[in-house]
């Protein structure tokens, strides 16, 4: 009988580890995207469980039903958090994309996103692609799986609580997606502002100059031109802003102590 509680305890155990594994998998960039089967995610998962249990999982929790269930809910919200901040940087790059349409001209062309399974702007699906291609150039998924682990030690199984300071860390993390979101789209946005002034005096200067027809299209080439040579310097923009948003995550851990 006690061997078979114990191993109740065990298995108990593992599943907490399975819990974080889990959360992590629901948003992580790449990962987590609905193009990845769903057996292959399980899959994936169990496989994270296996090898990290006998590793960082504890040893064994002697814990009655309710506090069962809010150990394993605590668990899912850490991998939640892990997962989640680290997707806040692939949203900013979608704004930037929205952002770039309207001002270039193309917020009317748009293609299906499977990931978010609706009509995405073309230049929002172009920079969510650039983004994840940086995302995996970077190993950032493997930064993932390591915070994943240094977070047991941290943070382990049954120590998590869900309080007002993680709740406001959070949202203040989701602010910054706005921010970043202009950053990226700022060399081309100031660019064809600028055009926009300098089109707006050539329409006063000279009134019989189609200036709507002409500056669509100079939008358009400039928009464009700056875009592709700010993408040489996004691959040290999106480091910069992925270690950010890894450090984020350890403070959310430090607060959900």
């Amino acid at each position: 009988m006690t061997d078979g509680v114990h191993f109740e305890e065990l298995l108990a155990a593992a599943v907490f580890t399975g819990a974080r594994v889990s959360g992590l998998m629901v948003f992580c960039p790449f990962l987590g995207s609905d193009a990845v089967p769903i057996p292959v995610k399980a899959g994936l998962t169990l496989l994270l469980t296996i090898l990290l249990h006998p590793l960082q999982g504890p040893a064994g929790l002697a814990l009655g039903s309710w506090q069962w269930a809010q150990v394993a809910v605590g668990e899912v919200v850490v991998g939640l958090l892990l997962g989640l901040v680290a997707n806040f940087l692939f949203e900013s790059a979608l704004m930037a994309g929205q952002i770039l349409g309207v001002q270039i001209g193309y917020s009317l062309a748009n293609v299906f996103d499977p990931q978010t399974q609706a009509d995405t702007p073309v230049l929002s699906e172009f920079h969510r692609l650039a983004a994840l291609l940086i995302f995996l150039q970077l190993d950032v998924h493997h930064w993932l799986l390591r915070s994943l682990v240094r977070s047991f030690a941290y943070l382990p199984p049954g120590s998590a609580s869900v309080t007002l300071g993680v709740a406001t860390g959070l949202l203040h993390a989701a602010g910054g997606i706005f921010l970043a979101g202009v950053q990226i789209a700022a060399p081309s946005l100031v660019a064809t502002l600028i055009a926009d002034v300098a089109l707006g005096f050539l329409g006063k200067a000279s009134p019989q100059l189609p200036v709507m027809f002409i500056g669509l299209a100079v939008k358009n080439l400039l928009g464009l031109t700056v875009l592709l040579g700010a993408m040489a310097y996004w691959p040290r923009l999106f480091n910069q802003q992925f270690t950010r948003l890894i450090h984020v995550s350890e403070q959310l851990l430090h607060l959900a102590r």
